[in-house]
């Protein structure tokens, strides 16, 4: 005890002298300047690293300081950055300090300095600066070679979206110096004479390789540049998840987001570490990682990935329990067996986990794509199930997926087998429906009926049977047997009744039968035509029943525009119902649909109930009405368009507009109110409310106005197009009058030229013959036969050419021929007397060519004579050789002249004229008086001319030359023989 008492004073006397050497120094300022400074250069990470002591320190002293860093860049009086870094200091303890400089370090020469300042609780404050230790130079251009241009830094790797300064170094000291980056100019800021530094902003991803960098000199000077490498942003894993399918393997699945791989940097890495065991494993695939179960029954495990690049790292962890993350295998050799027509039997295998483990299997049945049955089944290794109320003839689709059942997790995946069931009969009866007109007096029915949906059809439709059943005849049967997939045919029948039955039939059987029965007498009934509105679900068609017996109602329309030919639709409804709406893909707007409703009878009998019209959607009218003007007057005109059709119209047509351009500055008339077209232009409009009215009388106008009109259909949505419009002009208020009067006299000059054209032949016989029809002339009236009433006119066709006979009274007439005159009383000849025209021959003797004819338009008097003379002929003188009588100047004078002479011998009101011709003839005079044996023709002179000589007139001495002896007009009661 005295012996540690001994020792106790001994140390607190050694100890006192050190106290009061540490309270002395510590109640003073401490003053310890930074020593041994050095800098050295990371131009890989642009960053400058620093290490210095403090030598001033007592042995085993430690004290908290502050040391103040300054950075000076160019020139230590250029200071760019100012830390306080705090840290605790031992004697002789190196110190360290690293800076990342934005400027890459290459392009300027930076100055460190330093001093520090004791911070620590035990020291009295306040505190005091030590002295700046001396500039370090930190210059990366002594190693940068003798290129003339440089640009920096170089093969720099950052992330998508960070800032980058880049810079070039000139050694020929030029300011034509262009930088671009990818090819587009940038532009930066001038740091030194041979120093340029450049920004770059959020930087983006280009490519693996690199985004390049480059620098020269213009105009075909130094070039220098860089690649600088942006990766994208490491991401943190996502769905970091771990499961097991036979609690032997765990397996790790994760999605890593962009792949931050470059050329210069290899993609991120992954590391699975597991904190209760410590174990970790490097993954080798970038999304999924398998690790080995524990033998040691293991049942919690607490996994973290960790994901790594060259620039930073990320992490996720997890915690589960391992029977809590069973997974279980996909099932196999799933197969449907004793399959028929509504039941099958599915099997399946699965795979085992664990000893004795149960797996909970669900079973879907898919029809069309759509799961119709789920069953839930418990199994260990063999699955099987019963699958009932199918649908014969259908294909489906069975599916299997298991889960653990001790504790779900998830389903496995699916295994899938497709099985058709077999055929069946048809259940139900085909939809038939029949369209009948009449051919050739024949009623003839159109059949149709619509195919069974496969639901009803129970298998592939083979043919169709039609039993035709006369129930007038109930003994005669007609069966027809249509092939499918054929759904109509055409039946040609007599006046009965006739009940047709149809039945569908596919390789089990047949379908129940549809009847409809015909009647003997089709009929045209004439029903109630309404209208109804179409909607976006199609057209809502409704009806009034008019018997209680009713089994049902039909519905009948055509999908297309009533002009074209196009399928027959119907639909069936039941009795109760009356109304329904129709649709159709096929319905279009602006297209006319007619519905009939029919109602089904007791005995199946079709009787038509109502007719509707209506479209899906109104138009305004597609075309305008052909109008026709006519009975245009001087104060109106009226407009028609008969043949303007409304049914093919895309809408009901309500009424009629008739627009009216009047002369500027005129009223419109009273039946018309202004309006405004849709070219801003004035017009009058009068509006039709009556779509059956095609006529309109436009009154009250201006005479001889010039007016235009226009006539347009419009319906509930608007009117048809605005044509051009046509002009006319109004009569003068006068012209009707002139009308009514010059069309009756141009109508009657029309007939008087049709009968004179008609008539001309009868006209040109009664006004100007050709020769003058004595019995025709209004002279004969005037001219009383005294002495032969009954005289009568030759025909001309009996007279022989070259021959004259000129007809006197008998009384007191004397005729000199061939120089011998020889008298004869008035009893001694009672017929006239012959001239006969012939050559001097004197072997020639008979009769010879004569004309003998009168004229009652001249003489009057020759009518009392029907009988010629002839001049005697000599037998031996030929035919040839007869010649006219005498020129016709000669004949004229020697007639004008014995006419002159003997104008004194014949007593006044007894000269009368006869008409003389010098025609050839064949006979003459009177039939009665003709001689026995008629003188043969001779030729006939070419001289035709007629003139008229007075009777009685003496003839002149003919002369000598001449080839006639003497010709002598007769006078009265004379003449030759």
């Amino acid at each position: 005890m005295a012996l540690f008492a001994v020792f106790q004073t001994t140390f607190l006397l050694a100890l006192l002298p050190l106290r009061t050497y540490e309270s002395e120094v510590l109640s003073e300022p401490l003053l310890l300047t930074p020593e041994s400074l050095k800098v050295s250069v990371n131009s890989t990470r642009q960053r400058l690293h620093l290490q210095w002591t403090v030598h001033s320190l007592a042995y085993h002293q430690e004290l908290k300081m502050v040391f103040q860093i300054q950075i000076s860049r160019f020139k230590t009086s250029n200071v760019i950055w100012v830390e306080n870094y705090r840290t605790t200091v031992k004697r002789n303890r190196v110190l360290h300090w690293s800076w990342e400089s934005k400027l890459p370090l290459e392009c300027a020469a930076h100055f460190i300095r330093m001093r520090s300042m004791v911070d620590d609780a035990r020291i009295p404050k306040p505190g005091f600066w030590s002295n700046w230790s001396s500039w370090e130079e930190a210059d990366a251009q002594n190693s940068l070679g003798h290129d003339p241009l440089l640009v920096f830094p170089k093969d720099k790797l950052v992330e998508e979206g960070s800032n980058v300064t880049i810079c070039y170094v000139s050694r020929i000291h030029r300011d034509n110096i262009s930088c671009y980056l990818e090819g587009v100019q940038i532009y930066g800021e001038q740091l030194d004479r041979s120093v340029s530094a450049f920004e770059l902003k959020n930087v983006s991803f280009i490519r693996k390789r690199g985004t390049n960098v480059f620098c020269k000199v213009d105009q075909g000077g130094a070039l220098g540049g860089i690649v600088l490498f942006v990766s994208k942003v490491l991401e943190e894993p996502k769905d970091f998840s771990c499961e097991t399918q036979d609690l032997k393997t765990l397996t790790c699945t994760w999605d890593p987001g962009s792949d931050t791989g470059l050329s210069k940097q290899p993609s991120q890495s992954y590391t699975l570490f597991e904190s209760f065991s410590g174990k970790k494993t490097l993954c080798k695939h970038r999304n999924w990682c398998n690790w080995q179960v524990a033998q040691d029954s293991q049942e919690t495990y607490n996994f973290t990935l960790v994901a790594e690049n060259y620039l930073r790292k990320r992490s996720v962890s997890i915690l589960f329990n391992l029977t809590q993350r069973v997974h279980p295998m996909t099932p196999y050799n799933l197969f449907p067996k004793n399959v028929g027509a509504t039941n099958a039997t599915m099997t399946w295998k699965v795979h085992s986990i664990g000893n004795n483990s149960t797996l909970l299997c669900q079973l879907e049945l898919l029809a069309e794509g759509k799961v119709i049955q789920q069953h839930n089944v418990s199994i260990k290794v063999n699955g099987e199930y019963l699958l009932s109320e199918l649908e014969p003839d259908t294909e489906y689709v069975a599916r299997v997926r298991c889960a653990y059942t001790n504790h779900f997790w998830k389903w496995s995946e699916l295994i899938s087998q497709k099985f058709n069931t077999a055929e069946a009969a048809p259940s139900e009866a085909p939809d038939v429906w029949r369209n009948m007109k009449m051919v050739s007096g024949h009623p003839t029915v159109s059949l149709f009926w619509k195919p069974l949906s496969k639901v009803h059809a129970n298998g592939k439709i083979l043919f169709y049977n039609v039993i035709v059943e006369n129930l007038d005849k109930p003994s005669r049967l007609e069966v027809l047997s249509i092939p499918a997939p054929t759904r109509s045919t055409e039946l040609t029948l007599d006046q009965c009744s006739y009940q047709i039955h149809v039945t569908a039939h596919n390789s089990v059987g047949p379908s129940p039968a549809s009847v409809i029965v015909i009647s003997g007498d089709p009929g045209n009934e004439e029903v109630e035509s309404g209208r109804v509105n179409g909607t976006e679900d199609g057209f809502s068609v409704s009806w009034k029943p008019q018997s209680g017996d009713a089994t049902g109602y039909v519905v009948e329309w055509c999908d297309g525009p009533q002009d074209l030919p196009c399928a027959l639709q119907w639909k069936n409804l039941g009795p109760n119902t009356t109304s329904t709406v129709i649709s159709s893909g096929a319905f279009r707007p602006g297209v006319r649909y007619n519905f009939r409703i029919y109602e089904i009878s007791a005995k199946r009998m079709a009787h038509l109930l109502e007719k509707k019209a209506g479209y899906l959607e109104e138009l305004a009218p597609s075309d305008n009405p052909q109008v026709v003007m006519s009975n245009l007057t001087s104060h109106s005109f009226t407009l028609s368009w008969k043949d303007y059709s409304t049914e093919s119209q895309p809408g009901f047509i309500q009424g009629y507009h008739v627009y009216l351009k009047p002369k500027a500055g005129e009223q419109c008339p009273p039946a018309f109110e202004k309006t405004v077209l849709p070219e801003d232009s004035l017009c009058c409009k009068h509006t039709i409310d009556n779509p059956e009215q095609k006529t309109f009388v436009v009154e009250n106008l201006q005479p001889e106005s010039v007016y235009e009109f226009f006539v347009t259909a419009y319906t509930s949505v608007g009117e048809g197009p605005l044509d051009a419009f046509t002009k006319i002009t109004t009569l003068d208020e006068y012209s009707h009058i002139l009308i009514r009067i010059i069309l009756p006299m141009i109508f009657c000059v029309l007939i008087v030229m049709i009968i004179c054209y008609l008539k001309h032949q009868w006209l040109k016989e009664k006004c100007y013959p050709d020769i003058p029809d004595p019995y025709k002339s209004s002279v004969l009236s005037l001219i009383k036969s005294k002495e032969n009433p009954h005289l009568t006119i030759m025909n001309i066709n009996d007279c022989v050419p070259d021959a004259i006979e000129v007809i006197n009274k008998p009384e007191g007439s004397k005729i000199q021929f061939l120089g011998t005159r020889k008298s004869l009383t008035e009893t001694e000849f009672t017929k006239p007397a012959y001239i006969y025209l012939l050559p001097t021959e004197k072997n020639y003797s008979g009769p010879g060519p004569c004309i003998c004819f009168e004229n009652f338009t001249y003489n009057q008097a020759a009518s009392d004579f029907a009988s010629c003379g002839h001049f005697p002929v000599t037998p031996q003188a030929p035919p040839h050789q007869l010649g006219p009588l005498t020129s016709p100047e000669n004949l004229l004078k020697a007639l004008e002249q014995n006419y002159m002479n003997s104008l004194g011998e014949i007593p006044a009101g007894e000269a009368n004229l006869n008409y003389v011709s010098q025609l050839a003839s064949s006979t003459s005079g009177d039939k009665d008086s003709l001689p026995t044996n008629p003188p043969e023709p001779a030729l006939c002179s070419e001289y035709k001319m007629q003139m008229v000589i007075p009777l009685g007139l003496a003839s002149a001495p003919p002369s000598e030359n001449s080839s006639l002896s003497s010709t002598t007009l007769l006078g009265q009661g004379e003449h030759y023989r």
